[in-house]
């Protein structure tokens, strides 16, 4: 930061291409429905659906390899230490090949598993095998951009992570379009597109780490690298963050399980109404992002007065975000249901629960952000524990709550996870400015 870069300056500077980034990821999966949308028959949108839902899977408990690797990255870079910040970048490196690796030499067994659970039908079934077998080779890479991408933003370089995303659904998009539409390659050209952008993206990750790192001070240093008492803590920031988020996938899916047992009107409703909160919290993870690098850089320094700083602007920004949000949606949230569906049920039953979604920006941001001060802090295990208890908590509120009051009952009780969320982790929160010099 320079000296004459204000602090809101310093957090929109860091934000505001990670706003973008998170953005440009929803955008890419529209293009490839789009594109598969225009082939013959309802079976390929079928496939690359069903490809894309187990490679979620797969990869939906990896989020540790980008929010350890931030922390870690935003410590040393704080410290000014580089050649830490070496030992960070190959550490979450060999993390994410590691995994990649694991995935291919399972792909078999794994791939059985995922189409099992998945149950697709005789005429999407192949074409999603296809489509598996294909992208499954992009995990090394798009396990490792991960990590990289985390290193970035630990060390505030977000316009470069901003690169990165852009690049990887840029390429894909335009490869999307070529191999499917001009060369005619099906399903198989999806997986294609996403194989090449994941590795054009891994080159170009790695270049810009290389060039930053020659102007860092220290060395590679292969005993700092291989520190067994290093790896063992990265392990467990690794695990900690992994069973954080398998409890909250596990909330995720009972709200979506619970809501189709109340009806298919009221299932797609709630898949509206999703979209919405996932296109909220995408841009309000930029501030989250922003906290982790600002608070993990003011623990590298022992500056409290830094942390505070960190804590207190990127809040009210997050805080202004949201209500923006809330705003939108109580305005124009009807306007944008009646673009998504035509169903007048549908329609109806969306309006009858928007309300819901003005109050999730208002009540869920916090949590958001005291999940990156935790992140920035490498609190792992606290982040674990606070999540278990507010897992708990929801399971309580949707006993006591969606019998009486149905989908209206489901949404209250999300609304509950989001503050016990906040709750949780506030309680723990003294303990971090707490470990900080003065």
């Amino acid at each position: 930061m320079t000296d004459t870069e204000s602090p809101h300056k310093r957090v929109w500077r860091l934000a505001g291409p990670l706003i973008i980034s998170n953005i440009s990821i929803p955008i890419l999966g529209a293009v490839d429905t789009a594109v598969v949308g225009h082939l013959p028959g309802p079976q390929y949108i079928g496939a690359v659906a069903v490809g894309t839902m187990i490679f979620t899977a797969l990869y939906a408990g990896t989020s540790f390899l980008r929010m350890a690797t931030v922390g870690l990255s935003a410590q040393a870079y704080g410290s000014d230490d580089g050649s830490e910040m070496r030992a960070v970048l190959a550490r979450a490196f060999l993390f994410g090949l590691g995994i990649g690796l694991a995935i291919i030499v399972l792909q078999v067994p794994l791939a059985h598993i995922g189409f099992y659970l998945m149950g697709a039908g005789p005429d999407v079934e192949p074409l999603a095998r296809e489509y598996f077998f294909i992208r499954v080779w992009a995990a090394p890479a798009a396990l490792t951009n991960i990590a990289i991408i985390g290193w970035l933003i630990g060390a505030h370089n977000t316009r470069a992570s901003l690169a990165m995303y852009l690049l990887m659904n840029g390429l894909n998009a335009a490869l999307d379009l070529w191999f499917v539409i001009g060369l005619g390659w099906g399903v198989a050209g999806v997986a294609w597109a996403t194989f090449i952008a994941q590795y054009a993206t891994l080159v170009l990750g790695l270049v810009i780490a290389m060039r930053m790192l020659r102007g860092m001070n220290g060395t590679w240093d292969r005993e700092k690298l291989l520190n067994k008492q290093a790896f063992t803590r990265l392990a467990a920031i690794n695990r900690d963050i992994f069973l954080r988020s398998m409890f909250l996938q596990g909330a995720i899916f009972a709200f979506t399980s619970i809501g189709a047992r109340l009806g298919t009107v009221v299932l797609a409703a709630n898949a509206i109404l999703i979209v919405f909160q996932y296109v909220m919290s995408a841009a309000i993870d930029g501030f989250s992002h922003t906290s982790s690098a600002l608070v993990g850089d003011a623990i590298g320094t022992r500056s409290r007065e830094r942390f505070s700083e960190a804590v207190r602007i990127t809040t009210w920004w997050s805080f202004g975000c949201a209500a923006l949000f809330s705003v939108i949606f109580i305005t124009t949230g009807p306007f944008f249901i009646d673009i998504m569906t035509s169903v007048p049920d549908v329609r109806a039953a969306a309006r009858d629960f928007l309300p819901w979604m003005v109050i999730t920006p208002l009540a869920g941001f916090l949590s958001y952000q005291l999940d990156g001060f935790f992140i920035g802090a490498t609190r792992a295990a606290d982040m674990r524990n606070a999540m278990l208890v507010s897992v708990l908590i929801y399971t309580l509120a949707l006993a006591v709550l969606v019998p009486p009051f149905g989908n209206h009952g489901l949404w209250l009780s999300f609304i509950v996870l989001l503050l016990a969320r906040a709750a949780t982790l506030y309680l723990r929160f003294p303990k971090i400015e707490r470990s900080i010099g003065n």
